[in-house]
């Protein structure tokens, strides 16, 4: 009887569903370019004297439910084209509009002039674009540069083949904060959890679309979208085929070349079942060099030291205790500190850049007659190998560093997906430059010898020559009443005869450093300095990097890989407007032999985690309000389960204006790194912290223990074990189109974390039983969590200008501010991000010039100026210190070439050369003037 009961209240449910959707009026159609057939991403589409519309997706495709009865119109606009006034009669087929290039002046139409889509103005979240046009306008170097130019986005360029894009604070060369998504595919290399910019990623030609969504986005995107992500979608060889082509050249010996090739099989009845693309890319650069030869940040001496100093970009060369005199200056006059023999980065790193990128996807279309609307099953590939320098805790020379990934997804657009897929890394022969540094320091001579050496040299002949030369001597003299000695010494004298001999001093430490720097006399356990440029220097560095660490060397080993697996499905019910429901899983499979992670021996590392998450949205008053609400779960195999829910509100009082107020939350879960870290690099061992560390030394103890030994002064210290860091954002924003003609987007966010992760330096101390003083002593750096609650705000302002038909003036203003941080907690959050930064930008397109009496048609150039304020870049201990204030200007010109389908193309990234550091660490960035032609078919 209940089971009966059931089928009876399933069947009306199911009934009164059919009848609520059978009185809706649901209008499809496809939105191109009158003559390319290029999809028109973006495009407006609304019904006519009304705010009901929504905008072209990737593939130029849109869907409107409406209850309105036919017929009625259809007003179609998209920049730069003429709008058209569709008729809607009948809703059986696809409509297909195809727009035509125009000049028609701004004001005709309320949306003409602009590619700033309704879903973007409707999201709760700030949302960021750049579409295909955009990509082939950019004036930086390539698309992913351009992302900096956007609103509250800070690109960072470490090296040549590593940019790092972030947003809202927290900025770091391992960017493990944000989310880079390929097609819905995670880009992240497995073993560092995070990705390495567009090095491994997809080929500009095949590039349709890039979405950057800013501010935590767990609900839908799972952990890691902390403070953004950045979702690229490729070209839809379905839509988009033919002939593809770039030859792009420029300075630094600059030469990328890209193809990208796509058809499509049709059936016996001339529907499209099958499409195919392929894609090749491959850049050659000689990459900026890290030659930053200053003091680091907080150097105990200055450059004028005699005895030398810490250089940034120069290794080995760090402060050492035990070369630490300036405290004797009796017994050691003129000797002060010294600093040992450093090897400069450029001697030690492959600058030599090189990309190859390889891509392929097959879709199949399983229902041909529904066209557009047939599910699609997809199978693709992605091989991406080169050579780069990259930036974490020191920097690192990745050469023949690969990354394979496949992926077989079966999807119907807006309606469901199943994927699946696996990514694969390959270190090659990638190794540590500033690891390289101490090994072949320690192959000629170790530190105490080195010390040794240096310090005998000072004592003898130096002090007799200092003494020859008048240096006051002590004198010693008997004390008439008591008879004792007196040692008298002339403190003022002596100080006066160094500051007047300074050029003596500097000589002999230059001797001092060459002997400390030759074989010890009658020494069988060290040889001369290995001097860069010799043979012998060669032979020793390339068995040092062609050596894995386990086994004596500083070359990495990764053979790391994720699996990953998740599905979606939306439904569309008569009482809410979408309710989405979702799950995933991922295994990550790390293998580093060793060299990384604690997977020494027969230790197996695997880590598993998994989601689920649901959403539901609903509209209110004539779409004029939009609600909605998710939740999201995840699990981690070693943590407990975490609840990132999202709410937002939308509300559009008039045409063209959208309020907006959104709470979202996100979750990050250690990364492999924060877990299964062990990485020796020198001064310290960098270590992950899955169970926790104790009966730790306080490095500040410990230095006063070195300054007065006595055990008491040692301070102990525990480290928790690492758990998963979450924020929540409170966000609030205005859009709206003034006159017609200036788009302006407007908002504020407040942002709380807790269980913020960073870092927590200890030292493990064997102490005597007896005495309770240090035996040894190992320097480890832990993933740590901060007990106390950080907090950060910040404001973003952007402005559309679109004027005389084909001009837009743009600019976008940030404010980022790290509002509270415990200033005693160990856990530093690094925050990495300029208070103040902006851009502004003049583009044009489609116009027609004179040039010396020829009018040239198809013309079209953009020129954007950023300005980046001072900040402190705190990294690694190695890399923390002050990024000067710096300004950009990138500039390009482009003109069609219609007969031969050609773009030619002529820009510079930072065209005055205002050459700057991004980072702390890397290299001074200069300009990169480029040409290229791009050839399309499609």
């Amino acid at each position: 009887m209940k089971f009966s009961n059931r089928v009876i209240l399933l069947n009306l449910i199911f009934s009164v569903s059919l009848y609520s959707l059978a009185a809706q009026t649901v209008v499809k159609g496809v939105i191109l370019d009158e003559k390319t057939k290029e999809p028109l991403i973006g495009a407006n589409v609304l019904i006519e004297n009304t705010s009901e519309g929504n905008v072209a997706d990737f593939d130029g495709s849109f869907e409107i439910t409406t209850d309105r009865s036919l017929p009625f119109s259809l007003v179609v606009s998209y920049t730069g084209y003429a709008s058209q006034t569709i008729e809607v009669t009948s809703t059986a087929e696809v409509i297909n509009i195809n727009l035509a290039s125009d000049a028609l002046s701004i004001d005709v139409i309320e949306v003409t002039g602009r590619r700033i889509s309704e879903k973007q103005q409707q999201s709760a979240l700030t949302v960021e674009t750049l579409d295909n046009i955009a990509i082939k306008e950019t004036a930086s170097e390539s698309f992913y540069d351009g992302l900096g130019t956007l609103k509250g986005v800070d690109l960072t360029a470490a090296s040549l083949g590593f940019k790092i894009v972030n947003t809202r604070g927290f900025n770091s060369t391992s960017p493990v904060r944000s989310l880079q998504i390929i097609d819905g595919l995670d880009n992240q290399a497995p073993g560092l959890n995070f990705s390495l910019g567009n090095f491994l990623g997809s080929s500009e030609l095949d590039v349709n679309g890039v979405e950057l969504i800013v501010g935590a986005s767990s609900a839908f995107y799972g952990p890691n979208a902390f403070n953004g992500v950045i979702s690229m979608q490729t070209k839809n060889p379905f839509y988009q085929q033919g002939l593809s082509a770039m030859l792009k050249a420029g300075e630094r010996n600059m030469l990328m070349s890209e193809l990208r090739w796509a058809d499509a099989i049709t059936n016996d009845e001339g529907l499209e079942v099958m499409a195919y693309k392929f894609n090749v890319s491959y850049l050659r650069a000689d990459d900026w060099v890290a030659d930053n030869y200053d003091p680091v940040d907080g150097s105990r001496v200055d450059a004028s030291n005699p005895g030398g100093f810490d250089a940034v970009n120069i290794y080995g060369d760090e402060y050492q205790s035990r070369n630490d005199f300036s405290d004797q200056p009796s017994n050691f006059p003129g000797l002060g500190t010294w600093y040992r023999t450093g090897y400069r980065e450029e001697d030690l790193v492959d600058y030599d850049t090189r990309n190859l990128k390889l891509s392929g996807a097959v879709h199949i279309r399983t229902s041909p007659k529904k066209v557009e609307e047939s599910p699609e099953l997809i199978i693709s590939s992605s091989y991406g190998e080169g050579t780069t320098v990259y930036q974490g805790d020191n920097r690192f020379s990745l050469r023949g560093i690969s990354f394979l990934q496949n992926r077989l997804e079966w999807k119907k657009r807006d309606k469901f997906f199943i994927r699946a897929y696996t990514t694969r890394t390959g270190a090659g022969d990638s190794y540590d430059p500033y690891f390289t540094a101490l090994e072949l320091q320690e192959r000629a001579k170790s530190d105490n010898n080195w010390a040794r050496d240096y310090a005998g040299y000072w004592q003898e002949p130096v002090l007799d020559r200092m003494i020859e030369n008048g240096y006051p001597q002590i004198q010693v003299t008997i004390d008439p009443n008591t008879g004792l000695p007196v040692i008298n010494f002339d403190r003022a004298a002596a100080d006066q005869w160094l500051a007047d001999n300074r050029d003596l001093i500097v000589q002999w430490h230059g001797e001092a450093a060459t002997v400390a720097n030759a074989q010890s006399p009658g020494a069988t356990t060290s040889v001369d300095f290995f001097e860069p440029g010799t043979e012998r220097f060669n032979q020793e560095f390339d068995q040092i990097r062609n050596t894995l660490r386990t086994e004596g060397g500083t070359q990495f080993f990764d053979n790391s890989a994720l699996y990953h697996a998740q599905g979606e499905y939306i439904f569309t019910p008569t009482w809410t407007d979408k309710i989405t429901v979702g799950a995933s899983a991922r295994l990550y499979t790390p293998d580093s032999r060793g060299t990384v992670f604690s997977d020494t021996a027969d230790v197996n590392i695997t880590n598993f985690e998994s989601g689920v998450y649901a959403g539901i949205e609903k509209n209110f008053l004539d779409n004029q309000l939009r609600t909605q609400l998710t939740l999201r779960t995840d699990k981690n195999e070693n943590f407990d389960r975490v609840f990132s829910p999202a709410a937002s509100i939308v509300w559009n009082p008039a045409p063209e204006n959208y309020l907006r107020v959104s709470f979202s939350s996100a979750i990050r879960n250690p990364t492999l790194s924060d877990q299964y870290l062990f990485l020796d690099v020198g001064r310290a061992v960098l270590a992950g912290n899955l169970d926790g560390a104790e009966d730790l030394v306080t490095v500040e103890s410990l230095q006063e223990y070195f300054n007065a030994p006595r055990p008491d002064v040692l301070e102990f210290f525990d480290i928790a074990p690492v758990q998963p860091e979450q924020v929540r954002t409170i966000e609030a924003g205005y859009r709206t189109t003034l006159f017609n003609t200036t788009y302006v987007d407007a908002s504020y966010y407040y942002s709380v974390y807790d269980n913020f992760l960073g870092f927590n330096i200890g030292v493990d101390a064997s102490l005597d039983p007896n005495t309770g003083l240090p035996i040894t002593l190992q320097t480890f750096r832990y993933a740590a969590n901060s007990l106390n609650t950080v907090t950060t705000q910040g404001f973003s302002l952007g402005i559309n200008h679109y004027f005389a038909n084909y001009y837009v003036l743009n600019g976008n203003y940030s404010w980022n501010q790290l509002v509270q941080a415990d200033e005693d907690d160990p856990i530093i959050p690094a925050f990495n991000t300029p208070e103040h930064k902006f851009n502004l930008g003049i583009s044009g397109r489609d116009l027609t010039v004179n040039l010396g009496g020829v009018s040239v048609n198809k013309v079209g150039f953009k020129v954007n100026y950023k300005w980046i304020e001072g900040f402190l870049f705190e990294g690694s201990p190695q890399f923390t210190g002050f990024i000067p204030s710096y300004d950009l200007l990138d500039a390009q010109v482009n003109f069609r070439l219609e007969k031969i389908d050609t773009t030619l193309k002529i820009g510079a990234s930072n065209v005055l050369n205002n050459r700057s550091f991004q980072t702390y660490g890397g290299p001074r960035i200069g300009r990169l003037a480029y040409i290229s032609f791009i050839y399309s078919q499609d």
